[in-house]
């Protein structure tokens, strides 16, 4: 009898201790109602969460508008953002006074955001208005969501709609998982990058359907150790390393790997992009393999004269050095005919890159792919079509 009253009594303590645990602060309890702005509501609950271990913010179902807000760790221990309705921006970008982030997650270590929920950047009426394509001093524009400084954490079942600029942001990030994350804006909408990511390491993104009017992921300097696994890229403009070397003092970029991805009627493949007139940098131990094209303009490319719209000086060569590079099993349909561009610097040719069973086809008529290389010597092996460096630059 002792016995089994001193199990019961432990069970009950364990029940307790769980329930205790998982803190719940529903931003209801804060004044939050639908279809209104919750800005205060959440910036409250989120403080009482933070300053609980293992406490949980939820947002139920509904649509709710927010303004610009901060989610400011560090917190007493792991907290969870439990999104199971629909943020929705400002559509002014004048209401970000100048504020280059919507929803800004800093300095928190352990954090869970999931729930199924959608952060709606509404971004048409910012698009009419972004000339970045134009002018490289462009007005700094709200990202949907920034991750700044978290570690150890994961973002997973939700949604990014319509961001005035790019959807996701890291800075400072690692050991941070993106699973089943979907990202969506038009095929037209300027500089909406699915992921970007900025001096991070310990990245994975799995399982991720991206279709934006930008890069589906861009990785720029500093970056080491990132994985992209079972991503789903188009419309945009492929999946980018870089661009690097527009800025003095980069730091190098190694470790990539994207594996196992279908791109579809995307302006670019998979591509490592630099600047002309840059400073010295690197970009080292990048690999590609097992990527399906669907209809895609340059399925494979290395462009080290990258200039769109002639925003830079092209007086020099990058010296951007690109090295351990490889592109394997990769397949499908290209639409523009030269289907593999590697253009490297002629300042620091590019060295070790490999192809490896490559077979692209033509989607329009008058004959098969071709391919240019400049400053290069890939090795080569299985497939080539098209055969390696046709046209050499």
């Amino acid at each position: 009898m002792g016995k089994n009253l001193s199990i019961a009594t432990i069970s009950l303590l364990l029940v307790l201790a769980s329930a205790n645990a998982s803190q719940v602060f529903d931003v209801k309890s804060y004044g939050a109602k639908p279809n209104a702005d919750i800005t205060q509501a959440l910036t409250k609950a989120w403080k009482a969460a933070c300053a609980v271990a293992g406490s949980k913010v939820v947002i139920s179902a509904g649509a709710y508008k927010l303004g610009l807000v901060t989610l400011q760790g560090p917190c007493k221990g792991a907290i969870k953002f439990n999104l199971q309705g629909t943020l929705q921006a400002p559509s002014d970008v004048a209401s970000f006074k100048g504020k280059d982030g919507w929803v800004i997650f800093e300095s928190i270590d352990s954090l869970t955001v999931s729930g199924g929920g959608v952060f709606d950047g509404k971004g048409q009426l910012a698009w009419e208005k972004n000339d970045c394509n134009k002018d490289k001093n462009c007005n700094v524009l709200p990202i949907n969501i920034r991750f700044n400084s978290i570690t150890n954490s994961i973002v997973q079942d939700i949604t990014s709609k319509d961001s005035k600029f790019f959807h996701i942001n890291l800075l400072e990030c690692k050991k941070l998982q993106f699973q089943h994350v979907t990202i969506t804006a038009p095929a037209d909408s300027p500089n909406t990058d699915g992921i970007h990511m900025g001096r991070s390491s310990q990245i994975t993104i799995t399982n991720a359907n991206i279709g934006t009017g930008d890069d589906c992921i861009s990785i720029g300097d500093g970056n080491q150790d990132v994985s992209a696994n079972q991503v789903t890229c188009g419309p945009g403009h492929g999946i980018s390393i870089g661009s690097l070397g527009k800025y003095k003092n980069e730091q190098p970029v190694s470790g990539i790997r994207v594996t196992s991805a279908t791109l579809s009627n995307t302006k670019n493949g998979v591509r490592i992009k630099t600047w002309p007139s840059s400073p010295p940098g690197v970009a080292s131990d990048i690999h590609f393999e097992d990527i399906v094209m669907k209809n895609v303009g340059n399925p494979i490319i290395i462009d080290q004269n990258y200039c769109p719209n002639n925003q830079c000086l092209n007086e020099s060569p990058s010296k951007v050095k690109i090295s351990n590079v490889s592109f394997k099993k990769i397949r499908g349909t290209s639409s523009t005919k030269e289907a593999v561009k590697l253009i490297c610097s002629k300042s620091v040719p590019c060295q070790q890159v490999v192809l490896s069973d490559i077979d692209l086809a033509y989607k329009g008529g008058g004959g098969s792919t071709t391919s240019s290389c400049a400053n290069v010597k890939p090795a080569v092996s299985g497939k080539q079509n098209p055969p390696a460096c046709t046209n050499k630059l």
